[in-house]
């Protein structure tokens, strides 16, 4: 069985080390064109002397195959797509070109929490229990048959998006991904189509979503500092400009007016919520991401100042 590889990062490397471990056959790796820094994947592939295509786009704005594109993952002959780490989108004759069609990666357990922006918004809602799912590709956004899910990851109270992707659910990702090619090399899976009773969709996390509102309670706002955390930044305003939050400490049942400092020190930025208050332990600004006690310094935030909602 011939797979292609699509991904890119430490992810879509760590997929293609663990498949040829275990004894798959790649027939070329696809990631996007490196810009400055080397793509761990591109790299491990030339490595590996696998061929290799690099390619932003694989079709129109019209949704028609780029040509050159088609042909370049035509010459691959693969059996297999595997979307390992996959922010383009391909058209139906990639995705359903291989005899055994393509699986797709998602950070959640389906159906709930389809979308580019998953792992935030498991954080930012509140979730309390997360995972991860391997799919057959379809027409929709990650609606395809469940080939393996995997569950069980606990969200702690003080998970960001980053902690949450890299420390647990990524190493789970690259042991469905390998489990799901082997059943499907063996000839044993058993997709099993979604639930779309228990469905749930969330777009994307950008600014429009990481401006805190100060009125908000405490938990909500805590949870979206870390839903945002590290991208794009939750963030107050200070003098009118952005002041986005980081590595962020909930202390309930803390008194004080919404938004105004309580105190700096070395541990941090105390800023009250009406019923608690946000320990930032790190903040990004007109200077970049700085520790929140060299901001204040730096800027003279001290107590009895305050900050605004976005």
């Amino acid at each position: 069985m011939r797979i292609a590889l699509f991904g890119q990062a430490a992810f879509g490397r760590d997929c293609l080390d663990r498949l040829l471990d275990a004894g798959h056959e790649i027939a070329g790796v696809l990631t996007p064109p490196e810009a400055g820094r080397p793509d761990p994947l591109a790299e491990r592939a030339r490595k590996r002397d696998l061929p290799l295509v690099q390619r932003r786009h694989f079709r129109k704005k019209s949704g028609a195959p780029i040509p050159a594109a088609l042909d370049d993952y035509r010459a691959l002959e693969a059996d297999l797509n595997v979307l390992a780490f996959v922010t383009a989108i391909l058209p139906p004759e990639i995705v359903y070109a291989p005899r055994l069609q393509s699986i797709c990666f998602h950070p959640s357990l389906l159906p709930r929490f389809r979308g580019g922006a998953a792992v935030n918004w498991q954080i930012i809602l509140g979730e309390a229990e997360s995972g991860v799912s391997v799919f057959a590709v379809d027409e929709g956004v990650d609606t395809g048959p469940l080939v393996v899910q995997k569950g069980g990851i606990r969200i702690d109270p003080g998970d960001t998006t980053g902690s949450l992707y890299f420390k647990k659910l990524y190493p789970l990702g690259v042991d469905a991904i390998v489990e799901a090619v082997d059943a499907i090399a063996s000839g044993n899976a058993r997709p099993t189509p979604q639930d779309e009773s228990q469905a749930t969709f969330q777009g994307l996390v950008d600014d429009s979503v990481a401006g805190i509102d100060l009125a908000r309670p405490a938990e909500e706002i805590d949870r979206l500092v870390r839903g945002c955390d590290p991208q794009p930044g939750a963030f107050v305003r200070l003098k009118g400009a952005p002041l986005r939050l980081f590595d962020v400490q909930l202390e309930p049942d803390v008194k004080g007016e919404p938004g105004s400092v309580i105190s700096v020190d070395e541990a941090g930025l105390r800023i009250a919520l009406g019923s608690g208050a946000l320990r930032v332990g790190r903040v990004r600004g007109d200077a970049g991401k700085e520790s929140a006690s060299e901001f204040a310094e730096r800027s003279g935030l001290g107590p009895g100042d305050r900050v605004e909602s976005a």
